[in-house]
């Protein structure tokens, strides 16, 4: 097939540093292409994924004071792009474009990464008369309140890309994105409690995120809470590989954690709440532990660094491959094709 994929143009492909929609895309894009399929990706000029990239606009735009304006232009341009191209389908990743796309004879489908509620529920409900819409996590299908859900298909990661680590660093690891909803000041006391050093990686642009890191995590900080900045992939995966465990005590319906999947692919069992996608991705006893509360994860942390490292790494090669995300979503471009054209002959 010939697969176009339309990243938004915010980051770019992959994230020098966070952005798990985009690293979820080079993933994709790149497994697709090592199918034997051939690929476009709609990105940023910046972006460095090994596939047949075009774009509109050279640098990423970046998520501070963005506009609907211009990622209307990035769909526009990338569909022109895309009409020339000859595209069998189209996996559509912004917001705006699904909308835009029905001026095209292409079938689309598009991929939700964030939640089906508040100022995304009305898009959606208008958008799946139009697309097929895949949710990330059974989780995050299961509250789309009424919208229709194409397919169910978790992320995968490249295990390969994610070398086993001895977790010997001696300490705990927080990696996401500064916010109450991430958890990041929980995830300070449950270290501390469990008397365990900890080293937060974690974005922090935007107004929100630092103000909550000066109001509830800074004061939290000392000689056995670190901030580290947010890091490249390099440096974030070395601070997995060396973590006795993660600690992801998430406070929101988070569609799929990308981290924990990372971490675990690294061999690092996952100390985390039960929210959102995390019961699908976290092998109680097995990959992590699931814990309500600060006590509940804080007296786990000791039983999660004595897991069996090999056995949460080949847990997760066999669950959370590039492989098999490319195949389910190969599956569903198949069927997209043909509805679309069953549509064209009725």
């Amino acid at each position: 097939m010939r697969i176009a994929i339309i990243a938004p143009p915010w980051v770019p492909v992959p994230p020098p540093a966070y952005g798990g929609t985009e690293a979820v895309l080079d993933t994709l894009a790149r497994g697709l292409q090592a199918s034997g399929h051939d690929v476009l990706l709609y990105a940023t000029g910046d972006s460095t994924c090994a596939v047949p990239t075009a774009w509109a606009f050279e640098h990423a735009l970046g998520t501070v004071e963005t506009g609907a304006a211009s990622e209307l232009y990035h769909a526009i341009r990338a569909y022109e792009t895309i009409d020339d191209w000859g595209a069998d389908v189209v996996h559509d990743h912004t917001l705006v474009g699904p909308i835009y796309a029905d001026r095209l004879d292409v079938p689309v489908v598009t991929t939700n990464h964030g939640p089906f509620g508040g100022e995304l529920g009305p898009l959606y409900r208008v958008m799946q008369t139009q697309v097929p819409i895949v949710a990330i996590s059974q989780r995050h299908a299961d509250l789309a309140a009424g919208i229709s859900v194409g397919a169910v298909i978790h992320h995968g990661v490249d295990v390969d890309a994610f070398p086993l680590g001895d977790g010997d660093g001696g300490y705990a690891a927080f990696l996401g994105r500064m916010s109450p909803d991430k958890g990041v000041h929980t995830a300070a006391l449950v270290a501390r409690e469990a008397g365990i050093p900890l080293r937060i990686a974690a974005k922090m642009r935007e107004p929100a995120e630092r103000a909550y890191f000066r109001e509830q995590v800074e004061p939290l900080l000392g000689d056995d809470v670190v901030y580290e900045g947010e890091l490249g992939f390099v440096d974030k995966i070395a601070m997995l590989r060396d973590a006795t465990c993660l600690i992801n005590p998430l406070a929101w319906e988070e569609p799929f954690g990308m981290v924990i999947v990372e971490s675990m692919a690294c061999g690092t069992p996952v100390v985390a709440t039960p929210w959102g996608s995390t019961p699908e991705l976290v092998d109680e006893g097995v990959t992590g532990f699931l814990r309500r509360d600060i006590e509940g994860l804080a007296a786990v942390v000791g039983p999660a660094s004595r897991l069996d490292r090999t056995r949460v790494r080949k847990v997760t090669a066999e669950r959370f491959t590039a492989t098999r995300m490319a195949d389910e979503h190969v599956r569903l471009y198949r069927r997209a094709i043909a509805n679309h054209r069953a549509r064209l002959a009725a």
